[in-house]
């Protein structure tokens, strides 16, 4: 059975940083792309950033250049790390697996998703 469990989210001034975590378990991951997504509050969910299995990530322009992506195959985990936060990033944040290798494919499992919250 696969299981995605996100950890990591919390309380956070703007201008400060946060990491989030998401554990894998009960398929290989190191054969799927992986990926975060985040949804605020009454508005869809949006991609927010992926990594294929060469390690290669995409991120979306909202989240360019303040956060990062990452893979640790070994652990079965994908790691989000998030700079210069504002309040625009608060939101509900998932894991989610790939159908395939790329992020071009869809998505299949999910988490089932971390707070964030980012305020004075």
């Amino acid at each position: 059975q696969v299981h995605l469990v996100e950890s990591g989210g919390g309380l956070v001034q703007p201008g400060g940083s946060l990491s989030l975590s998401c554990k894998a378990s009960g398929f290989i991951m190191d054969l799927y792309a992986m990926g975060w997504f985040r949804q605020a509050p009454g508005k869809e969910r949006e991609k927010v950033s992926c990594i294929n299995t060469d390690g290669v990530p995409t991120d979306s322009d909202a989240v360019k250049g303040r956060f990062t992506i990452w893979r640790d195959n070994a652990e079965s985990a994908v790691h989000l790390e998030m700079n210069s936060l504002n309040p625009e990033d608060t939101a509900v944040y998932y894991c989610a697996s790939y159908m395939s290798p790329e992020c071009t494919s869809a998505n299949d499992y999910w988490g089932q998703g971390t707070q964030v919250t980012v305020s004075s």
